[in-house]
């Protein structure tokens, strides 16, 4: 039985998970994953990785957001409580996420599904005199420098095959593939021309601080303190269109001061380095199917996944599933040609 030859453009943590799903799921596909950048040089590797998540997004109906970050929170839930949870990096977190005013919606849509939801008490708020409100959950944190390696091992083991490489437009994919699925992040501007893609500039802060063991994130979504495996993630900047690599001592100077005045024995942690990533902003992802036109006229599908934003990690898994059901979806409308 001919195989179908398919690539996925990109190895973040969209791209090796829509990769993973699509492999073990559907055996009849011989399956590539195609990137300039793997772990550890990729921005999810930059990522804090904790699940929760901000504002809805605009154009995504809500049932279908929540289906993303349950799906990614189920996933990553069952890796945790596995005797993989060490390799892959994932573990359970609890912590806080506080308030300076009572934000409109009181309970976000998410809230069902980390593990014990509940508003803080008034004890619990007199450590943030700042803040009149605030939730406390458990959730999962996800360390992409431990858990995309994790993810290649799982997609060689479904019988999947890694390229290092370059693509400068996905047509130049279509001789040798027959199916495409775009995972490329910020590099879809360039390479699908998507203009409503744009870099979201996030920089943070890694200490060495052993003593803290719970999360706290201010409610404005920049300023946040994520205790993980090995480090403390400090940060942070969420800079629209901001395409600089480079880290800013001052920029690092004013976070790490807010997070001092929500954590105080910040001021006793040792620095180990400054990261910088960009993340691929857009209203909403773009979560699609499409059809690519050769110049023979022949047509090969093509998946959409990117533009995530700031919900990388914690739609990651959500989305791959969705994007598997679209991959076999055009599997069906547009089968590929049998080969010689």
């Amino acid at each position: 039985m001919q195989r179908v030859r398919v690539v996925v453009v990109g190895a973040g943590v969209i791209g090796l998970s829509t990769a993973v799903c699509i492999a073990e799921a559907l055996p009849q596909c011989s399956v590539t994953v195609l990137a300039d950048r793997f772990s550890p040089d990729t921005t999810s590797d930059v990522a804090a990785g904790i699940i929760m998540g901000g504002a809805p997004l605009p154009d995504i109906p809500l049932e279908q957001q929540r289906r993303w970050f349950k799906d990614t929170f189920d996933h990553l839930l069952a890796i945790a409580e596995s005797q993989q949870a060490s390799e892959a990096g994932v573990f359970l977190s609890s912590g806080w996420q506080v308030f300076r005013e009572v934000p409109s919606e009181r309970k976000p849509f998410w809230a069902d599904d980390v593990l014990g939801f509940r508003f803080m008490t008034d004890t619990e708020l007199r450590r943030f005199p700042q803040h009149k409100f605030g939730h406390a959950f458990t959730t999962v944190k996800c360390e992409c420098p431990f858990y995309l390696p994790w993810l290649e091992k799982r997609f060689k083991n479904a019988g999947g095959e890694l390229k290092r490489g370059r693509v400068e437009n996905l047509l130049e994919l279509c001789h040798s593939y027959d199916m495409v699925v775009n995972c490329s992040g910020l590099g879809a501007r360039a390479l699908v021309g998507d203009d409503t893609v744009h870099p979201t500039r996030g920089q943070i802060l890694r200490v060495h601080a052993p003593w803290l063991k719970h999360f706290i994130r201010d409610g404005d979504g920049h300023t946040y303190i994520y205790p993980g495996r090995d480090s403390v993630t400090v940060g942070g900047t969420r800079q629209e269109g901001d395409w600089r690599l480079a880290a800013d001592a001052g920029e690092t100077k004013a976070f790490l001061e807010r997070c001092c005045l929500l954590e105080p024995s910040l001021r006793g942690s040792v620095r180990l380095g400054e990261l910088v990533g960009l993340r691929p902003g857009r209203a909403s992802p773009r979560l699609e199917r499409a059809l690519l036109e050769m110049p023979s006229g022949h047509r090969v599908p093509v998946v959409h996944n990117y533009g995530h934003g700031g919900w990388g990690v914690s739609f990651s898994w959500g989305t791959a599933l969705e994007a598997l059901q679209l991959v076999k979806a055009s599997l069906i409308v547009c089968p590929p040609p049998a080969r010689l």
